[in-house]
């Protein structure tokens, strides 16, 4: 078979050796692109593909409809919001990803946002630079607060599982609660979860029924005094909402690691002029850790399907 890598996997060329070695020793031929949004090069990269391989590049379904061969989409993610799932389903293309990979990654940059925020970390590096005090800063422990997960998956017990350390109480919710003991409890109420936390931290993926579920109203719903926090998909935030919940202090601050469109963003945003928000360019995934783990589910993934065995399914 043709495997098709469309953009790298954020690991070193010996690395990605290893594997694809494994592959043409079975026979397969292998490829690998740079990323790139020009249709018409990834018609062409695809075209005789019957793998395509990528992470986090959208993948319209205009640059897979000459693809007869493919059969099969290894995605490098998480989230496959970027992947035309249903229409790739319809056609008989089978796709997976890599869930699980960034676990601990955006569990630990949760954690330092909330600490970021609590103690005004970006506001006084700033100030000390410019031969300031830390005189009108607030300063807040982690240690007594709630934090509310919107969306209690994996990321989200992990996550929960970090602060406890902290001294912190943990409220996850989601649509059908369970007894996940990573959470002191569960509710199916959004609006309990926003009036009883300190920190709201979004981990919810990108859906047409998660889409702007954090706004105008929900925001202000929030306890006063409280932080959001978003490491899952940016529009699952409404971001002109954030913005104007940040310039008028219906919430004290927000770390957001996601935005409606990939970065680099526009300097001239106005959410990058609210106050009180700590930015970050899509990085919640990306550690040399979780860059080895991804690339070895990838490729399990794949070998795995070459074997019959659909694994890390993804279905519309």
């Amino acid at each position: 078979m043709h495997i098709a890598l469309l953009e790298s996997l954020g690991i070193s060329p010996d690395a990605l050796s290893a594997f694809t070695n494994q592959l043409e020793e079975q026979g397969h031929t292998f490829a690998v692109y740079e990323k790139t949004t020009d249709l018409q090069k990834l018609r062409e990269e695809v075209r005789e593909a019957d793998v395509v391989i990528l992470a986090n590049m959208p993948l319209p379904w205009e640059a897979l409809e000459g693809a007869d061969r493919l059969k099969y989409i290894d995605v490098a993610f998480t989230g496959t919001d970027h992947v035309p799932v249903a229409q790739a389903a319809a056609h008989g293309i089978q796709v997976s990803n890599a869930s699980g990979y960034a676990e601990d990654a955006v569990a630990e940059l949760c954690l330092g946002f909330m600490i970021d925020l609590l103690r005004s970390i970006p506001q006084t590096d700033r100030t000390c630079r410019q031969g300031g005090t830390r005189a009108g800063w607030p300063a807040r422990l982690l240690k007594g607060k709630t934090v509310g997960f919107v969306g209690a998956g994996r990321i989200a017990a992990r996550t929960a599982d970090l602060v406890r350390a902290f001294g912190t109480r943990s409220i996850g919710f989601r649509r059908h609660p369970t007894a996940d003991p990573a959470f002191d409890r569960e509710t199916d109420s959004l609006d309990e979860l926003l009036r009883e936390a300190d920190i709201v931290s979004v981990h919810t993926p990108l859906t047409s029924s998660t889409k702007h579920m954090i706004a105008d109203r929900e925001l202000a719903a929030m306890k006063p005094g409280s932080y959001l926090i978003n490491t899952a998909r940016g529009p699952v935030v409404d971001a002109q909402a954030l913005c104007r919940a940040l310039n008028d202090g219906t919430i004290a601050g927000a770390a957001i690691d996601v935005f409606d469109q990939e970065p680099p963003l526009d300097p001239e945003d106005p959410l990058l002029q609210a106050p009180n928000l700590i930015v970050t360019p899509h990085i919640g995934f990306y550690t040399e850790e979780s860059m080895d783990q991804r690339a070895k589910i990838v490729f399990d993934n794949l070998s795995q399907w070459l074997q019959g065995n659909w694994v890390n399914q993804v279905k519309p």
